[in-house]
């Protein structure tokens, strides 16, 4: 038995771009050739892409899935290769999501997901239905434009596996790792020894490893190869897929690729001695479990995916014997890269001409700031290293001529050219957070505009004093609690109207054509406790962080300011975050965590109880009493979240509003898919709360305890 090459892709592909779609799969396909690769595996419903949503109940979807396959096969691109290729299949009048294996223009085997991805971000059930009988399969007849190619009327639809000459390779579909009896199981005691999984998963901080662990865990014990190939980049959605295509073998991993990258098509390659597995799975009790396990049904493909054992291999491709390291980035990397290649992509395929933001001078517009800077470093990266869809990308995107020979060279000037910022202020605002934002600005090299603002709020304050006779004023001028918040909220709204009047105005100013996309800065815990104002500048075309905690933030800014050099970004850590939007005095500054009444780091802990924990206000309760009980008493405990959930109720309809976020947190409030949830609450939870205070009230104050025995200690 000689070795066989094996590769998994990760496509940058986009939902409904066909063209486009085809195009990254034939390269990808090419260069798995080039390498000597024998098997060729794609990320989930490539054809179309992942992210068609309702668009895969259209009958289109499924026509035109079938004409780029035809394409595909009526070139050369599988002979001498067997490729996986993702793409919905009707059949008998019933949508499946389905991997494709070809090989030598023709179809092998049509199979079916088993398992749909139907929470979180996910909807599957919505448009697919998952294939019921395992190990079972029948006839699935092809349309005429795909049978003029192959020549076949007819192909296997179902739970099988492909056999060639020398191996067998068995399908499993990105949600089916994931769950308790997955399909390598029975297949590989039934002798397939390797696994293609094609899938469409999503970017969340610190997820990756639970990724890394269940591709090395289904074949640490089971032995096998496992190809694992995903999506890259935003196809249109809030998601950034994170690639991170592997290939495992015997429960280690032998290869992997990138995790965030601007690259369209990237490939990952390996070359494995087939008989390692089977000297793995040399165990007497595997053979007792193998001997008794059910059969699959095998298509016989007439190729071998192996060369002669002494065959030559492409250094490219040599196996290399010392232990692989898994690379993970740090969360403050992984900051740095999603939402900035998220970026790159809706900037480019959106075919706008920049971004605007309005820098307040706080961390979350900072945050958001630099963000958009990492992206430029990243696109100067790539065109260094001869990108040339990159660099094709960046001379549109900066307006130069057809014939132009730009190449980004520094990230400060590409910065200047896009990316757009300006500080609006009122009387309210410090010459603190003026200096940072105009500094910030300096550092990056963004083109930045500084104004203020109070003749419009004036304007406006005026014209209701003249319709209703009466003046709103400030808290501290002696107003109450609805003038004070009707004032703050005209600034805010405000600035959202100027934000978008700038965006569409500021590229005919420079002497260019078209308009810039308007940047959120409004971070998850904010948006979870509902602290900000519904059509503010919250209100954009697209946030980077809307998925990020601000301790995140924090952590991210302390990182940028060394490994991005930016030493500006010290002023932004010392400061006290704060809106900005009553005057100040020097016995009274506004600050957020005063305003919101709960500090960040509590935002965080309740966010992931509610969503990650599934956990009501009791039960939030019960679990704070035993993690917080050393700090605080049960009826502190009890009016912290009694406090939470009635500001997030009253709050929550501003989740119907929330701008387009990068997803990057697992307790987001998103309300668009993710999150879904009620926007009109019994805001005071009669009943809940009512039991809260009953055993908050019967509980001992262990807090007062420890307290006492801590000082005697000391």
């Amino acid at each position: 038995m000689g070795h066989l090459i094996t590769l998994a892709t990760s496509l940058n592909q986009w939902a409904m771009d066909f063209q486009g779609n085809m195009d990254r799969i034939l390269e990808s396909i090419v260069i798995a050739k080039e390498r000597g690769a024998t098997v060729r595996v794609g990320p989930e419903l490539e054809i179309p892409g992942y992210g068609c949503l309702d668009h895969f109940l259209e009958g289109d979807t499924v026509l035109h899935s079938w004409e780029v396959l035809a394409n595909i096969l009526s070139s050369d691109a599988t002979l001498d290769i067997v490729c996986d290729i993702g793409m919905p299949v009707m059949h008998k009048n019933v949508i499946y999501n389905c991997r494709v294996i070809v090989h030598d223009r023709k179809v092998l085997l049509i199979r079916p997901k088993m398992w749909l991805a139907n929470d979180g971000n996910y909807r599957e059930l919505r448009y697919f239905t998952p294939w019921p009988r395992h190990r079972e399969w029948e006839d699935h007849y092809l349309p005429r434009i795909v049978q003029a190619v192959t020549g076949q009327v007819k192909v296997p639809f179902g739970d099988c596996v492909v056999s060639t000459v020398d191996t067998c390779i068995g399908v499993e579909l990105c949600e089916e790792l994931f769950t308790p009896a997955s399909p390598h199981i029975l297949m590989g005691l039934d002798g397939v020894e390797i696994f293609t999984n094609s899938s469409g998963s999503h970017h969340e901080l610190r997820k990756l490893n639970r990724r890394v662990e269940l591709i090395k865990e289904a074949t640490l014990k089971l032995g096998g190869v496992y190809l694992y190939a995903n999506q890259q980049g935003c196809d249109g959605d809030r998601l950034y897929y994170d690639g991170c295509a592997m290939i495992a073998l015997n429960g280690r991993i032998i290869a992997q690729g990138s995790q965030f990258s601007l690259t369209d098509v990237e490939v990952v390659s390996a070359t494995i001695d087939i008989e390692d597995v089977r000297a793995h799975r040399a165990k007497s009790s595997r053979s007792m479990q193998a001997a008794a396990a059910a059969r699959y049904h095998r298509i016989e493909a007439p190729i071998a995916l192996s060369g002669g054992k002494f065959d030559a291999i492409a250094e490219l491709n040599r196996p290399s014997t010392a232990p692989y390291d898994v690379r993970y980035h740090t969360p403050e990397e992984e900051i740095a890269l999603g939402p900035a290649c998220w970026l790159w992509d809706y900037l480019r395929r959106s075919r706008t001409q920049g971004y605007f933001l309005p820098l307040s001078g706080g961390i979350d517009s900072c945050a958001t700031a630099v963000i958009v800077y990492s992206m430029c470093r990243l696109v100067v990266e790539a065109a260094r290293n001869g990108n040339k869809e990159v660099i094709a990308d960046a001379r549109r995107v900066v307006g130069e001529p057809a014939d132009s020979e730009y190449v980004p060279t520094d990230a400060r000037e590409l910065c200047g050219r896009i990316m757009h910022t300006c500080f609006m202020g009122t009387e309210n605002s410090s010459a603190e957070t003026r200096g940072r934002a105009r500094e910030l600005a300096e550092a990056i090299g963004s083109y930045h505009t500084d104004l203020n603002m109070d003749s419009v709020v004036t304007a406006l304050r005026t014209l209701f004093q003249v319709v209703t006779g009466a003046r709103p004023r400030f808290r501290v001028h002696g107003g109450s609690a609805a003038e004070n918040l009707a004032l703050q909220n005209i600034q805010a709204r405000l600035r959202m109207v100027v934000a978008y009047m700038f965006a569409q105005l500021l590229p005919w100013v420079r002497g260019r054509v078209g308009g810039l996309l308007v940047l959120g800065s409004a971070n998850v815990d904010e948006s979870l406790r509902g602290y900000l104002t519904k059509y503010d500048c919250s209100s954009a075309d697209v946030n980077p962080i809307g998925g990020i905690s601000k301790t995140d933030l924090k952590r991210f800014i302390r990182w940028a300011q060394d490994k991005l050099q930016l030493p500006v970004l010290e002023s932004f850590l010392d400061a006290v975050p704060t809106a900005e939007l009553e005057p100040f005095s020097d016995t009274y500054v506004q600050a957020d965590e005063v305003d919101m009444g709960m500090t960040y780091e509590e935002l965080s802990v309740f966010g992931r109880l509610r969503k990650v924990e599934k956990c009501g206000p009791y039960s939030i309760f019960t679990k704070l009493v035993h993690e917080w009980g050393a700090r605080l008493s049960p009826m502190q405990i009890a009016e912290k979240v009694k406090l939470f959930y009635f500001e997030y109720a009253r709050n929550r309809h501003k989740m119907t509003t929330l701008t387009p976020a990068y997803h990057a947190e697992a307790y987001s409030p998103d309300d668009n898919r993710f999150d879904l949830r009620p926007f009109l609450y019994p805001s005071r939870f009669p009943w809940q709360f009512r039991k809260i205070d009953d055993v908050a009230a019967a509980l001992p104050d262990r807090s007062t305890v420890e307290q006492e025995q801590k000082t005697k200690t000391e």
